[in-house]
């Protein structure tokens, strides 16, 4: 594979500093002043890349991407959300491929957090 990982995430925004303060106070993910982050990977992280058809279900179908945060603890994860007020889109779903929830962002994009 001549694949090293993911190089980056990007997205247009409607407004930049809302959204900048929301990932940081949600996610705790600290934006720098060229509007973004560097995310360092860990040695028991992993990057899934996976396709999905037009009309599967898993994550609505108007939104042609979703992202997936790996997270150490997901409990711990939901109390942050808890404490900075913001709702589970869907309850903790439990599978062979880990612990999943769904929040939203500001403007309405399905955000996974997963706990492997």
């Amino acid at each position: 594979m001549m694949i090293k990982g993911v190089g980056g995430i990007f997205w247009r925004t409607k407004n930049i500093d809302a959204i900048k303060k929301w990932y940081s106070t949600v996610l705790n993910i600290e934006i720098d002043n060229w509007n973004g982050t560097i995310i360092k990977s860990h040695s028991e992280n992993e990057t899934i890349f996976s396709f999905f058809t037009e009309d599967d279900s898993y994550f609505p179908t108007e939104q042609q991407v979703m992202l997936n945060f790996q997270v150490y603890d997901l409990d711990e994860t939901i109390k942050h959300l808890e404490q900075v007020g913001v709702p589970l889109e869907k309850e903790k779903e439990v599978s062979e491929f880990g612990k999943f929830i769904w929040i939203k962002d500001p403007e309405g994009r399905l955000v996974e957090l997963w706990e492997k």
